[in-house]
């Protein structure tokens, strides 16, 4: 058996990542997991080994459970935040209740999930906390954001339709803390045991339990990305490209086009995207980030940032800025001091 495997080409996937070791999953059958560094070719030419990478494993030792990474297949997708490849879907959970929603924050996970281009699916937790009446008011007011919710209990065996959507797919599970992503992953792996934590009493916030990105392989087939908790995710997109990831706003521009090409929506004329729609306050907020984080972007890759101008005789021209610190003149008292301490040692 192990000659068969070793005359193979091993392939698996990187389900965990920790300093410089990468554990591997083997797609052989009921082949143990590998624990392997990455070959020095790999690393001269940059090669990032992420989790979820299909890789190929050289030199195993089946006794010792180790090996070596020596090939890193291309990437369907690739994840910043979380690092994760080769996902397919994103599994955005939030709590209704303890901690309480905030349509603000959950719009704003929600631009981030979009930004991805990953399927979204959107998982509101404890929710036999709340009365029919009331979530029948989130069903409605979702669905006219462009979402259809499902709500679910981890308390409770409600949450079984969420096991055919994850079935052989790498799946992101994000949200805020201590809304029961690792509850949810405990109950659909019970053999994981992943550490939770109750909700802050004083702040109405979880606490983070998640520190690094790891998969966890389901029963059925396919594979969890439990991602740590955070409660206010960056939005990178560019100004021009945000319209895009507000579900209610792309149905308008499908069916009519603004007057300028470049418009904004915000004070343009004959607008389509600008209107009464629950969300445009949202978008207005995160499009005044984007603006402000592309021209701080635009100011630090601008080559005259790192000139200054000077003027000679009545000339003007650019000369490189110093590094302040590197070139500062050391300080009269420095350099006194420094000669104590000098003879103070002799």
């Amino acid at each position: 058996m192990k000659d068969e495997q070793q005359s193979e080409i091993l392939t698996g996937t990187v389900i965990a990542v920790q300093a410089n070791y990468y554990q591997v999953k083997l797609e052989l059958s009921q082949s143990p997991l590998l624990l392997c560094t990455r070959r020095a070719l790999l690393k001269k030419m940059g090669q990032k080994v992420m989790v979820g990478d299909r890789v190929e494993v050289v030199e195993p030792d089946w006794a010792g459970g180790r090996g070596a990474i020596s090939q890193v297949f291309p990437r369907h997708t690739e994840l910043d935040r979380p690092p994760v490849a080769n996902a397919q879907q994103i599994l955005l959970v939030f709590a209704l209740e303890e901690p309480k929603i905030e349509p603000y924050q959950l719009s704003r996970f929600l631009i981030k999930a979009e930004t991805t281009g990953l399927e979204v699916y959107l998982y509101l937790n404890k929710s036999d906390l709340l009365t029919p009446q009331q979530l029948e008011h989130w069903r409605v007011r979702l669905g006219q954001w462009g979402y259809n919710p499902v709500f679910i209990s981890v308390h409770q065996s409600a949450i079984a339709q969420i096991q055919g959507q994850l079935d052989q797919k790498i799946t992101v599970v994000a949200g805020p803390s201590g809304v029961g992503k690792s509850s949810l992953i405990n109950y659909l792996i019970p053999n994981v045991n992943l550490r939770t934590n109750e909700v802050s009493g004083k702040l109405g916030r979880g606490r983070h339990t998640t520190r690094h990105v790891e998969l966890f392989q389901l029963p059925t087939g396919g594979l969890l990305a439990d991602t740590p908790g955070f409660n206010q995710p960056d939005l990178d997109c560019q100004p021009e490209e945000l319209i895009n990831y507000f579900p209610e706003a792309r149905e308008r521009l499908a069916v009519a086009r603004c007057q300028f090409n470049d418009c904004t929506h915000r004070e343009e004329p004959n607008c389509v995207v600008r209107g009464d729609w629950e969300r445009y306050e949202h978008y207005l907020e995160f499009l005044a980030e984007a603006i402000a984080r592309a021209a701080v972007q635009s100011r630090t890759s601008d080559p005259e940032a790192n000139r200054k101008l000077k003027s000679k005789r009545g000339e003007t021209q650019y000369e490189p800025k110093l590094e302040t610190k590197k070139y500062r003149r050391t300080s009269r008292r420095s350099q006194q001091q420094g000669l104590q301490e000098l003879g103070e040692d002799g």
